[in-house]
């Protein structure tokens, strides 16, 4: 119907809720869209929800509309945001991918990657919320941030349960997911990339995400790292929205 926004499906990261979306969603241009920030499975109010996999995170998501929707996910989010444009690109009118990967593609890194997963799923489940949050922030990723973002980042992880993102990690986490690189080529709707100038690693994957992707546009935001949801909302926002592509701050390629 003519005048009704349409959905737009925002996918959080490992350790955080919908919440983590706040920010973005307060700087949203115009009324082009209705944003929905879900909580996902091992998270927030669904932490309880089972099974955790990629099915039926896809399965979720899917039913948050009920026909064509935009769609956004930082990092986890956007692994799981590629996962359901593969299921059902005719819905996913455009697609926007914040700090993230396809995934990994050597089969001896990914079960490297598994096998630590693992090793952190265990200690998280013999520690309280409050030391896994502090353990999850303190990582190289979140170096340097602000500190209004590292306590905003916190007391949103403060919102979950250790056995649930536990089991997230163990279902979802990147160490179990099947790379999705070969298969990026079928997703025809536009598609903007952000990464943070400092997050080398993952303005590397996205701008291999960028190129990967047919109509793909890769954005790096200047000044900010991986959690760009928090640390540099309004280039988010710009990006999300369609007629503010053009005005997202950091450096711009095709």
């Amino acid at each position: 119907m003519a005048g009704v926004p349409e959905p737009l499906l925002l996918l959080h990261g490992f350790t955080q809720t919908g919440r983590g979306w706040d920010e973005v969603v307060a700087r949203l241009a115009g009324e082009t869209y209705r944003p929905v920030a879900p909580d996902l499975r091992g998270h927030g109010s669904a932490g309880a929800l089972r099974p955790i996999d990629m099915a039926a995170c896809v399965d979720d998501v899917l039913g948050l509309a009920e026909r064509r929707f935009a769609l956004a996910g930082y990092s986890m989010g956007g692994r799981i945001a590629l996962h359901v444009a593969l299921a059902a690109p005719e819905r996913v009118s455009r697609l926007v991918l914040v700090s993230t990967t396809a995934g990994i593609e050597d089969a001896s890194q990914r079960s490297a990657r598994r096998a630590a997963d693992e090793e952190l799923a265990g200690w998280m489940e013999d520690h309280t919320i409050e030391q896994v949050a502090e353990h999850w922030g303190a990582q190289a990723l979140f170096a340097g941030q602000a500190p209004q973002v590292s306590d905003a980042a916190r007391a949103d992880r403060l919102h979950n349960q250790p056995e649930h993102l536990a089991a997230a990690l163990r279902g979802i986490g990147t160490g179990v997911m099947a790379p999705l690189w070969e298969r990026l080529g079928v997703l025809s709707m536009p598609a903007t990339v952000l990464a943070g100038e400092e997050d080398q690693k993952f303005v590397a994957l996205g701008r291999r995400l960028a190129e990967a992707l047919p109509r793909a546009t890769l954005v790096v935001v200047s000044g900010a790292g991986h959690a760009l949801t928090l640390e540099a909302p309004a280039s988010v926002a710009a990006a999300i929205t369609p007629c503010s592509a053009g005005e997202v701050q950091g450096l711009q390629q095709s």
